[in-house]
């Protein structure tokens, strides 16, 4: 049976096409004035959604950079502490040192007392340190000083660890404590690096000399493999998060280049393809022209 083609049914599929040809011209202008190539997710499904995972991976990757960037600059000023503490303790030997030489009479010893004195407030001074308000030296009571000046010895922090993730379910501990080197005076009798200091200052008021020439030389002598131990545990720390941050800083660039081929558009091809699309509509606008009445093309234009 012969289909008869009407006027109306020629109109309708003229205009049909060229709201299709019209709808992708607005489509690449939308590419080009954003820049990207995805504007609305239903422009590509697929690349949507795995923008949406790079973008999340990317958040992942920042926030383990923020991490690895405090865990760095808290490991810095412990560092910078514990140097000030070694200067200190190398003083302190200085002092036994001589005090212990029998050349050394009562004036001098009680002269290096009192100066050890002082050592021993600068040390805690040093034990007190803060990053961005927090007390690094106290485990995770962060808000109290761990020890107090022109006080007592007693060490008020506590051992725990504070830990900082630096990846996928990878954490480091940041902050290490002074209890184990600095321990808590004569009232504890623990042998740690207080203690051993306030001995001292003791035997050089009391003029003795044996005791300042052997074993107060040794028990100085075992903290500073304490110290030493901290400061390298410290450095160890430092070094992994360097390598961490640079690891995450080259992750970091990789996904934003991967993100940037799925969501940015490429210009030129993309003005090709613009200038294509018009060139198609409006040779499609003059075809039409010549099938339907003026009047309803000019109403299309």
């Amino acid at each position: 049976m012969a289909l008869r083609v009407t006027t109306m049914m020629t109109a309708r599929a003229t205009v049909r096409d060229l709201q299709g040809d019209l709808a992708e011209l607005s489509r690449l202008q939308r590419k080009l004035s954003s820049g990207k190539e995805i504007v609305r997710p239903s422009d590509d499904p697929y690349g949507a959604s795995l923008a949406l995972q790079l973008r999340s991976e990317l958040d992942g990757l920042r926030q383990y950079q923020r991490n690895v960037d405090d865990g760095i600059a808290w490991l810095n000023a412990s560092d910078a502490a514990l140097s000030k503490i070694a200067e200190a303790l190398h003083r302190a030997r200085e002092l036994l040192v001589q005090g212990a030489s029998d050349s050394a009479g009562p004036r001098a010893r009680a002269a290096a007392a009192s100066e050890i004195d002082q050592l021993i407030e600068t040390i805690k001074q040093e034990g007190n340190v803060q990053y961005a308000g927090r007390y690094i030296f106290a485990g995770t009571r962060t808000d109290t000083a761990p020890y107090t000046l022109l006080g007592p010895d007693t060490y008020a922090g506590n051992n725990d660890r504070i830990a900082r993730e630096i990846g996928p379910r990878v954490t480091l501990d940041i902050n290490v404590t002074l209890d184990p080197l600095l321990g808590g005076g004569q009232a504890a009798g623990d042998d740690r690096l207080l203690h051993v200091l306030r001995d001292i200052a003791d035997h050089l008021r009391a003029n003795d000399g044996v005791a300042l020439r052997g074993t107060d030389l040794q028990r100085i002598d075992a903290n500073f493999d304490v110290l030493n131990q901290l400061r390298a545990e410290v450095g160890a720390r430092t070094n992994r998060l360097t390598v961490a941050w640079s690891r995450l800083r080259s992750l970091e660039e990789n996904t934003t280049e991967l993100l940037s081929g799925v969501e940015e558009a490429d210009t030129v091809r993309t003005m090709i393809e613009y200038t294509t699309q018009q060139a198609a509509y409006n040779a499609a606008l003059k075809a039409g022209a010549h099938v339907v009445q003026m009047s309803l093309l000019d109403f299309l234009r």
